[in-house]
């Protein structure tokens, strides 16, 4: 199995997965591995071309999970696969490559994975409880795309938060959002913000009402460094700060903690979007069942946490 990201190499991953695959029974650390490709941010369409094409001839490759390269690497190898999955069409995204015979497939598990996890975070009742609470996603990359195509499509409208607003450093990406918004919001408000530097997005920030959610979704902090705020950020009162990353600098979550005590901010980092992101892909890649919650689950993050 391939893990195509961009600093691979760092991930829990590669000491949580030959774990998991004993423990699911998929073979010892000989018989299934897993081994890391590197892309750089929005690389090349020929580099993801050639990625691709391997693991569809490569007879002992089993699929890959993607990370950060979702959406690019779908619009340079769309003809390259046989089936796409709905939300992968209505996203224009993959965060999984897996085989079905000779059949090449790709699937979006993001808006599954970001729904889990956000469940994991708050309570169903949190946003009625907490009127007035916003959800404020900073990126409008794949990520942030599931997440409100989950929020828009599978959650009841009063466990909905009162609105949402998206930041984003270039505006086609805003563009692409809104036009996917345009087909499955069935009313929340929605507010589209350009943000090239990190002050505009401390603006946004600073305007949220209480109890509101801030997600890191834009890789800083990971994949490149830095934060998408500046220390001068005003956090929202008895607000929940999120970072999609589990790992590198967290400068973000850094930034919120400074908040913690004089604002009552909550700081939640991405371990447990790790673990469900993962193991809804390889659940694909291998063709078999994990369990998404209940004692079976708990064995699969207890075996994960002692290799994090």
């Amino acid at each position: 199995m391939y893990f195509i990201g961009v600093s691979t190499g760092k991930s829990s991953i590669m000491k949580v997965f030959p774990r998991w695959a004993q423990h699911l029974g998929l073979g010892t650390s000989e018989e299934v591995a897993i081994q890391g490709i590197d892309c750089k941010w929005h690389d090349e369409p020929a580099v993801y071309r050639r990625v691709v094409e391997f693991i569809r001839a490569d007879k002992l490759s089993k699929g890959a999970l993607v990370t950060t390269h979702k959406i690019d690497l779908l619009n340079a190898c769309r003809d390259l696969f046989d089936d796409l999955d709905g939300p992968a069409e209505v996203l224009g995204e993959i965060s999984c490559i897996s085989k079905r015979g000779p059949r090449l497939c790709g699937s979006a598990k993001d808006p599954i994975t970001s729904g889990l996890s956000l469940k994991a975070i708050i309570p169903d009742d949190y946003w009625r409880k907490k009127t007035g609470g916003e959800l404020c996603l900073l990126g409008a990359g794949g990520s942030s795309l599931a997440m409100t195509m989950y929020l828009m499509q599978s959650v009841p409208a009063d466990q909905r938060p009162a609105a949402i607003r998206v930041t984003n450093r270039s505006v086609p990406r805003i563009e692409e959002m809104k036009k996917i918004h345009s087909r499955i919001n069935p009313g929340i408000a929605v507010t589209y913000h350009h943000c090239p530097l990190p002050h505009d997005n401390d603006k946004v920030v600073g305007a949220l009402p209480a109890f509101s959610l801030v997600a890191n979704a834009t890789g800083l902090g990971k994949d490149a460094p830095g934060s998408p705020l500046t220390d001068a950020v005003v956090w929202p009162i008895n607000g929940i700060a999120w970072d999609f990353n589990y790992r590198g600098e967290l400068i973000f979550l850094d930034q919120a903690r400074s908040a913690a005590a004089t604002r009552g901010v909550r700081l939640e980092d991405g371990w447990v979007y790790f673990i469900h992101g993962w193991t809804r892909v390889i659940a694909d890649v291998f063709d078999i069942e994990i369990p998404t919650a209940g004692v079976d689950f708990d064995k699969i993050s207890e075996i994960a946490a002692g290799a994090r």
